[in-house]
C-alpha cells in the first residue's frame, strides 16, 4: 500500500472517534426526547405532589380542625337539647339547619358545611394554595423541580390540581365527620326538605354528597387566588397570610349593604346557595351563578398565575 492510500484509509483511532460521536448524538437525542414527559409521568408528579401535601403536619392539623368542628357542634346540640328543648331557630339557610338536627342526624352534615364554609374551609384551602409555589421557593426546592422535565406550565397546573384535590378532601372530611357524629348522637331516617316534602334517607344521603361536592367547587376561586398570590413572593408565610387576609376582607365587604352592586361578583357571595339543593324542586339559579363565578375567578387568576410564573426569575 502506498503512502497516499495509507493516509486516505481510516485508522482504528478515527473509526473509534466517529463511533463515539454517534453514541454521544444518540444519547443527546434520547435526553432531548426525555424532556417531553409522558402522561403517566405527569400523573406520577400529581400523585407525588398530593402525597407530599397530605403528609405535611400543617395539612394534617388543618384536616383535624375541620373534622373536629362537626364533633363540637354535635355535642353542643346534644347537650343543649338534653332537657327536651329545641336547638337553634327555624329557617332553611346556613346554620338554621340546626333546628332539624335533633330529628335527623343527617342535617348535621348540612350544618357543619354551612359553619365551616365561610371561614375554616377557605382558610385551609388558602393555606395550601398560598404555599404551593412560594413554599417551594422558600425551601429552595423550586429550582430542582424545574430541572426535572416538568416545565413551568405543567408544574403550575399540577400544583393547582393538587389544591383542587385538597378542596374535595377537606370538604369530604367535614361531611364524613358530621355524618358519623350525627348517626351516633341523633336518629336517622326520612329527610324533610326545606319545601316541607319528605324524601327517603338514601335520597337525602345522595343530596348530602352532592352538597359536599358543590361546597368543594365553591372553593375553586379561592384556590386560584391563592395560587396567584403564591407566584408573587418567595415567602410561603407571606403568601398564606395574604390569601387568608384577602378572604377575610372579601367576607367583610360582602356584608356591607352599601356595596350591594358589587357583592354578586365576590367569590363568596353565593357560597350558601347549596341550601337550595334541599328544596323540592331544587332551585338551580344561584347554584349555577356560584359555579359560573368560581369558573370566572379560576380563569382570571389562573391565567394571571401562569403569566407571572412563566416569566418569573427563579432564584431559589
Amino acid at each position: 500500500m502506498s503512502r497516499a492510500e495509507a493516509a486516505e484509509s481510516p485508522t482504528a483511532e478515527t473509526v473509534a472517534e466517529k463511533a463515539a460521536e454517534k453514541a454521544v448524538e444518540k444519547t443527546a437525542g434520547k435526553a432531548a426526547a426525555g424532556r417531553a414527559p409522558s402522561p403517566l409521568w405527569t400523573l406520577g408528579l400529581l400523585r407525588n405532589e398530593l402525597s407530599t401535601t397530605l403528609r405535611r403536619w400543617r395539612t394534617i392539623a388543618l384536616l383535624g380542625v375541620l373534622a373536629a368542628v362537626p364533633v363540637l357542634v354535635g355535642i353542643a346540640i346534644k347537650v343543649e337539647t338534653s332537657d327536651g328543648s329545641s336547638a337553634g331557630g327555624g329557617g332553611g339557610e346556613g346554620p338554621a339547619f340546626i333546628a332539624q338536627i335533633t330529628n335527623n342526624g343527617l342535617f348535621l352534615v348540612f350544618t357543619a358545611l354551612a359553619a365551616t364554609l365561610p371561614f375554616f374551609l377557605p382558610m385551609a384551602v388558602g393555606v395550601v394554595a398560598g404555599d404551593a409555589i412560594a413554599g417551594e421557593a422558600n425551601a429552595g426546592t423550586l429550582r430542582y423541580l424545574l430541572v426535572a422535565p416538568a416545565g413551568r406550565t405543567r408544574l403550575l397546573v399540577t400544583k393547582y390540581a393538587t389544591t383542587l384535590a385538597f378542596c374535595v378532601i377537606a370538604t369530604l372530611v367535614v361531611a364524613t365527620s358530621a355524618l358519623i357524629v350525627g348517626a351516633l348522637l341523633f336518629p336517622l331516617g326520612e329527610v324533610t326538605t326545606i319545601s316541607g316534602t319528605r324524601i327517603s334517607f338514601g335520597e337525602g344521603l345522595a343530596r348530602a354528597l352532592l352538597i359536599a361536592l358543590i361546597v368543594a367547587a365553591s372553593l375553586i376561586g379561592v384556590a386560584a387566588l391563592g395560587l396567584f398570590v403564591s407566584t408573587l413572593t418567595n415567602s410561603g408565610i407571606a403568601a398564606m397570610a395574604t390569601t387568608v387576609g384577602l378572604l377575610i376582607t372579601v367576607q367583610i365587604l360582602d356584608q356591607i349593604p352599601q356595596l350591594h352592586a358589587l357583592q354578586p361578583y365576590f367569590f363568596s357571595h353565593y357560597w350558601l346557595s347549596f341550601a337550595d339543593l334541599m328544596r323540592d324542586p331544587v332551585y338551580w339559579d344561584d347554584l349555577i351563578r356560584n359555579l359560573e363565578l368560581q369558573a370566572l375567578y379560576a380563569a382570571v387568576f389562573g391565567t394571571a398565575a401562569w403569566a407571572r410564573f412563566t416569566t418569573k426569575d427563579i432564584t431559589a
